[in-house]
């Protein structure tokens, strides 16, 4: 038995009870797992509130992790008992003593890196770089535009965009985020409580706009953010729990539109003109 975090109804904080667990042994392709650290996502508040619908009920929670590997299904190579492992994604269930994963799932974990910062930037990590490696290719001279920039994927867009070698605006709300973000490489940072990003932006590009925005707040930022772009600029609106009881007509633009999900399975992508 080993000890877990289990969520039997929905609801805030109070759900979350620690429990004795039986996880059982690894079987063929699967690997055990003793956790050392565990990554906290805003997904899994919308999990626990019932805003996304969990597997089953009663589950675990959490979605990253990094342990080490305490045994092996039968037949397994390429992974051995005492490697520092860590997964982001699925399967879901990371808060616990120790887990079962698909081999397949998780990666080497080196021992230079410590596995609380691992643990803390896989699942945001990947996010970071599909967005700017896949979604939209940042290179240099491209000017990126990226919302909350001081959160847990901002900081990583802007370090990462900033090194491809874009010029990074990002906005934030307060200046103690400000602050943070121009540590994590943005060259412009805008206050939106104290200025209109949009007429920011305008000065910053010489009314040219940005090649692509990011956006993970939603509503309140989405027509703004389109008056940021250049003419077939790319909108990336991920994390899109900001869009649950929130109807938001799509304004006629010459630019691109991707609605991404937290796993990225599909993109839609609005092209008039």
């Amino acid at each position: 038995m080993v000890k877990a975090i289990r969520v039997h109804e929905l609801g805030g904080p109070e759900v979350l009870k620690w429990e004795d667990v039986e996880i059982g042994e690894p079987k063929e392709g699967e690997i055990r797992v003793k956790n050392k650290a565990i990554g906290l996502n805003f997904i899994d508040i919308y999990f626990r509130k019932g805003v996304y619908k969990a597997p089953t009920m009663p589950y675990t929670p959490g979605m990253e992790a990094v342990g080490v590997v305490t045994a092996v299904g039968p037949g397994l190579t390429g992974r051995q008992v005492g490697d520092v492992v860590g997964y982001g994604g699925n399967p879901m269930g990371s808060y616990t003593e120790e887990q079962i994963l698909p081999a397949e799932k998780v990666v080497p974990v080196p021992s230079s890196i410590d596995p609380i910062v691992a643990a803390s930037v896989l699942l945001k990590g990947m996010t970071a770089q599909f967005l700017v490696c896949r979604c939209f290719k940042v290179e240099p001279g491209h000017t990126v535009l990226v919302h909350a920039a001081a959160g847990g994927v901002g900081s990583l867009l802007c370090q990462w965009a900033n090194a491809l070698g874009a010029t990074v605006i990002g906005t934030v709300s307060t200046k103690e985020k400000a602050a943070q973000a121009k540590e994590d490489g943005c060259h412009h940072v805008i206050i939106y409580k104290e200025e209109d990003f949009v007429t920011r932006v305008n000065e910053i590009t010489s009314c040219k706009g940005v090649e692509v925005v990011y956006d993970s707040v939603g509503k309140d930022t989405f027509q703004g953010s389109l008056e940021c772009l250049k003419p077939r600029g790319l909108m990336v609106s991920f994390w899109p729990i900001v869009w649950h009881n929130r109807p938001c007509s799509f304004a006629s633009t010459w630019s691109e539109i991707a609605v991404l999900d937290e796993a990225f399975p599909h993109a839609i992508q609005h092209n008039p003109g």
